[in-house]
């Protein structure tokens, strides 16, 4: 039989460990530097505010289909007090989990912007449109679908582009993780939290989604991917197709009039903490075969953002400048740029 002491130190051993489970993201990174825990990513009030949100069996009785399912329970109130990060459009910015967390349930993950009307977000509810600007779904599609078949499964921050095409004005930008481990008995979990942005600075400032959504009413759970999806038995096309049918499979805004597709099976892992930066001399080498001294040309070059690598990729493995090829996983590479 275990003593007082010792139970006590088994709990104090495995709390932290179960807490890991559940995240929020509560940093800004700007120039790779992280801002402060709360400096521009509004606040929630829950006493534990790492607990995600669901249909069923809900912490705090919020659901998806409450307004402060926008930017989390009670964050409204710290929207005056929270910071705004001025951001140039076209920059790569990211947003990092509380407490140097990872990402520990598989799921999609997905960024989304509002403008504020009256171009004072400090004062916005998140009422208006919303856009969606970067989405990572399933990367290995032989992988485990509890685990790492998902591209977000490890990260700590989700790292994107704030498109070129944004018009100038203030902004939420809200990241969201999905664990979907619970979908089976209608409890899907909802991981967010919204950054609050002023975007300056782009000549090419005059694009305009054409897919927007209201949040609430973005998701409901109607929709087999929140509810009634199994991981333990549904094959990956089935789960690409539930994530189809969702907001989740539409195209992201890049810019111009309209969205962009982004292919789920190939999507990006920003999985920064476990990234292994490779330079586009070294892609070089690897594409050009044995025995060649050839560099590769710029049409042989992989543009900024675009694949660059991964198991059986047969593109390119050189980027263009500045850009490196950045290695996630070992299904896929991306060209990005590091300092």
């Amino acid at each position: 039989m275990k003593s007082l002491p010792a139970i006590l130190l088994t709990l104090t051993t495995t709390l932290p460990h179960q807490a890991t489970a559940h995240y929020i993201f509560s940093k800004l990174i700007l120039n790779n530097e992280p801002s402060q825990d709360w400096q521009y990513i509004r606040q929630t009030t829950r006493s534990q505010n790492y607990m995600p949100t669901k249909w069923t069996s809900t912490y705090d009785n919020l659901t998806p289909s409450d307004s402060d399912f926008r930017c989390n329970l009670g964050s409204f109130s710290y929207a005056a007090k929270t910071e705004v990060a001025e951001v140039v459009a076209g920059d790569t910015i990211a947003m990092k989990l509380f407490y140097d967390a990872e990402i520990a349930h598989p799921g999609p993950g997905q960024v989304y912007m509002s403008k504020s009307p009256t171009d004072n977000v400090q004062e916005y509810q998140g009422d208006g449109e919303w856009f969606k600007i970067w989405e990572r779904t399933i990367c290995n599609d032989t992988g485990d679908l509890t685990k790492d078949a998902w591209c977000t499964y490890g990260m700590s921050e989700f790292e994107f582009q704030i498109p070129e095409a944004t018009p100038a004005g203030e902004y939420l930008v809200r990241a969201e993780h999905v664990g979907l481990h619970g979908a089976q008995s209608n409890e899907a979990e909802f991981f967010y939290s919204c950054a609050q942005i002023k975007v300056t600075g782009s000549s090419k400032g005059s694009g305009t989604p054409s897919l927007t959504y209201q949040i609430p009413g973005i998701y409901n759970d109607s929709m087999t991917l929140f509810n009634g999806l199994n991981l333990w038995m549904d094959d990956v096309e089935q789960v690409k197709t539930d994530i189809l049918d969702t907001p989740i499979g539409d195209d992201v805004w890049t810019g111009g009039s309209s969205g962009t597709s982004v292919a789920s099976s190939t999507a990006t892992a920003a999985a920064v903490t476990h990234a292994q930066v490779r330079t586009s001399a070294a892609g070089a080498s690897s594409s050009s075969g044995a025995g060649s001294s050839s560099a590769p040309t710029g049409d042989s070059l992989a543009k900024h953002y675009a694949q660059c690598g991964g198991l059986n990729w047969m593109g390119p493995t050189a980027c263009e400048s500045p850009s490196v090829c950045v290695e996630w996983n070992e299904y896929y590479s991306q060209c990005v740029v590091r300092d």
